[in-house]
């Protein structure tokens, strides 16, 4: 029968274009009489269980569309039976399930107050109507039709269209008796009749790569034994104790002989002792939020909810993360709500219109790195990110998130001409939309999960990112000192010789470094793109190199501000660092490499046993300069502080010249001692040092009343504390 014959309703059904499925499908009660319709294009005949046996719907149309009338009300739900070539399936009829979204959440979606859209939205493994299936449910207010496929319906958009909530655009389907693991996307029907195919904004786990569906999930099953880390975090004061943060890419820290990548599971039995050993406070993985090209190195998401699948499943990841808290450490999540790829299959353009993005691209896409941006200004985009934060912090007790490219979300003219960005409604450049999801983002996390931290990428003067927002601040809790690491970076790649005439660039940050809650990072950023690695930065022959290595950390672990350092650097590895290869451990064999680990993780551990070099970070009181002054020699001398006024002193020569009867200006009078020496034969020195002891004299200098002698090794940082009277 040639459809245009037919109920325009069931032809619409046929032809896959009804915008309210559930208004034909299923069960209804017209002139007096029961009927019920179910299409399925594959199945040969349907039977019904209607009054204790089955029965048999006539079939009007070739396409699949079955229909079949009753005096009395079946029970519901309905079962059927769907026979095909060969075999048959006995299942319920979706079409005669009733909505499971609730009112509110619809309400608080449509309002961007959803925290836990996640737990609406996306594929829920559930019961309803005493059967077992999963409720999938998307948000795409624009598409004429959406239809749930996957290997259970052979991809076939006509077979499971969905019902629509048409008050904001969330489109929900129950399908009973679906395994664990089965594989789905949304088929979209645009306005204008063009067939779309996404992967779930809201997916939780994801097929292998190069595929995208994602896949069925159900509840969790990994028990949490990180209770008393969970517990402890929430009274922590954060500001005061050490946080010396590790970051890491999770498929290229180490190998498997095969050269395949060490899952979660392995991470946990290889990462976490490494980490104790090392002394490390904090783990930082880059994104593991599900992406489809490894080169991107996670920061082009396309499964925002999904853990990516490279390394293992979900569980996986909540075993790592409660191995680090068993083991006293931290985890950190680098996050990415600044901007999306354009890939076909994901958020991009996903219901035929610029939905999570912005419709003008001046507003809407990054040129330089080819992503589009959110539209912070909408509610249900904004929820989607906020739900996400939530959702990482929630599901995998993640401690904080270092949120990427704040800087680029602050303002509308970012890496644009003139002419090429749009002014706010005052007239300036800054994304006023952004700046309110910032100060939401920060609020919930901080209200919600105490004693987590977020961090800003935040590379400009943009004031308070660090303060919090009811100050008027956006309410980050630290922030990178991309300053102090530029600067850092810069003059200590100057030939000694010329560094007299740089010696600003490491007074200068002073000026600043109060203002906000800083992080002090060598990251993934400095040894990637032909930037070199740490070491290939240095200047000199082979020793100085190593040499100022040596001096440099020494300088970032005792300078006021919490420390963060990427794999990889605590070894010297020599070249830079690649996504698809492991770090070239072996290098562990050449004395240089395993020596400057062991000055790593020393200093790890000085930095941590001493209050003075992380209780006032944040603040003047914890910094005096000795001697901020001396660029002829190229040293440079200073007191860190703790709250009880107890004090060490560090010494830093950035030059390969020793320094013997270096004098500086005590504030107290007494017995002082070498406690570190970036110089040591230990860590490959020369052994120039003070081994013996130091007694203040009373001899003015600098302002103070005694004063000492040092001998200063050449590029080398010391570190010296008073043992007594």
């Amino acid at each position: 029968m040639p459809t245009r014959n037919l109920n325009p309703e069931v032809r619409a059904i046929i032809e896959a274009r009804h915008h309210d499925p559930f208004s034909c499908l299923g069960l209804h009660r017209e002139k007096g009489k029961w009927i019920h319709r179910v299409f399925n294009p594959h199945a040969t005949r349907i039977l019904v269980h209607s009054a204790g046996q089955w029965a048999e719907m006539r079939k009007i149309h070739e396409a699949g569309f079955f229909v079949r009338e009753e005096e009395e009300k079946p029970p519901l739900p309905c079962r059927i039976r769907c026979e095909y070539a060969g075999h048959a399936v006995e299942t319920f009829d979706p079409y005669t399930f009733p909505s499971s979204i609730g009112a509110l959440d619809l309400h608080l979606f449509g309002e961007g107050r959803l925290k836990l859209s996640y737990r609406t939205l996306g594929a829920h493994p559930m019961e309803m109507e005493g059967v077992k299936g999963v409720r999938f449910a998307v948000w795409a207010p624009n598409a004429e039709r959406v239809s749930l496929i996957g290997d259970f319906n052979s991809w076939d958009g006509r077979v499971h269209p969905m019902r629509v909530h048409p008050s904001n655009g969330i489109w929900e389907i129950f399908l009973p008796d679906l395994p664990e693991g089965a594989l789905y996307k949304f088929e979209l029907r645009t306005r204008s009749g063009n067939i779309m195919v996404k992967t779930d904004p809201y997916g939780f786990l994801f097929e292998p790569r190069p595929g995208n569906a994602a896949k069925v999930c159900h509840e969790p099953a990994h028990s949490w034994n990180d209770e008393k880390w969970m517990e402890s975090r929430g009274s922590r004061e954060w500001l005061h104790e050490p946080m010396n943060v590790y970051e890491i890419h999770a498929g290229s820290w180490k190998r498997r002989e095969d050269g395949e990548p060490l899952s979660y599971l392995e991470l946990a039995h290889t990462l976490v002792p490494y980490l104790l050993e090392m002394g490390y406070t904090h783990v930082e993985l880059m994104p593991i939020s599900e992406h489809p090209l490894d080169e991107s190195w996670g920061y082009q998401t396309t499964g925002y909810f999904g853990v990516t699948n490279r390394y293992g499943n979900p569980d996986d990841f909540r075993s790592f993360v409660d191995a680090c808290h068993q083991a006293g450490i931290g985890v950190l999540l680098d996050w990415v709500p600044a901007h999306f790829p354009k890939d076909d299959f994901a958020l991009a353009r996903f219901d035929g219109t610029a939905l999570y993005e912005h419709e003008d691209p001046r507003l809407g896409e990054h040129q330089d790195w080819g992503t589009y941006i959110f539209n912070y200004g909408r509610n249900e985009v904004r929820n989607f990110l906020i739900s996400n934060a939530h959702y990482w912090l929630s599901e995998f007790h993640i401690d904080g998130l270092r949120v990427d490219a704040v800087a680029s979300m602050l303002y509308l003219d970012y890496s644009r001409k003139a002419g090429e960005w749009i002014p706010n409604q005052y007239g300036g450049r800054e994304n006023l939309d952004a700046i309110d999801f910032i100060r939401e983002l920060n609020a919930m996390v901080h209200e919600d999960f105490p004693g987590a931290i977020t961090v800003a990428e935040e590379s400009t003067s943009w004031p308070m990112v660090s303060r919090p927002v009811h100050l008027g601040g956006l309410g980050f809790s630290m922030k990178w000192s991309m300053g102090w690491m530029n600067d850092t970076l810069s003059y200590i790649e100057h030939e000694p010789i010329h560094r007299r005439y740089h010696h600003n660039q490491l007074t200068f940050g002073q000026l600043y470094s109060y203002t906000e809650n800083f992080v002090l990072p060598f990251s993934h950023d400095e040894v990637v793109h032909g930037k070199r690695s740490l070491l290939d930065k240095m200047p000199g022959d082979a020793w100085q190199r190593f040499a100022n290595l040596r001096l440099l950390f020494s300088y970032q672990m005792t300078y006021p501000g919490k420390k963060l350092n990427f794999m990889g650097n605590e070894f010297a590895q020599g070249r830079e660092w690649q996504v698809k290869a492991q770090l070239d451990w072996d290098l562990l064999e050449i004395p240089a490499h395993s020596e400057t680990q062991r000055l790593v993780k020393d200093l790890n551990r000085i930095y941590r046993e001493h209050r003075a070099l992380h209780e006032l970070d944040f603040s003047g009181n914890g910094f005096a300069w000795i001697d901020c002054h001396d660029s002829g020699q190229s040293v440079l001398s200073y007191r860190r502080i703790a709250k009880d006024g107890s004090c060490l002193l560090v010494l830093l020569n950035f030059t390969p010249v020793p320094r013997r009867n270096y004098r500086i200006g005590v504030p107290q009078a007494g017995v002082y001692r070498e406690i570190f020496n970036s110089d040591s034969r230990y860590y490959g020195g020369s052994d120039m040092g003070n081994g013996q002891g130091l007694c203040s004299v009373e001899t003015p200098w600098m302002g103070e009343k005694h004063s000492i002698e040092i001998d200063l090794p050449p590029l080398a940082g010391i570190i010296i504390e008073r043992t007594g009277e």
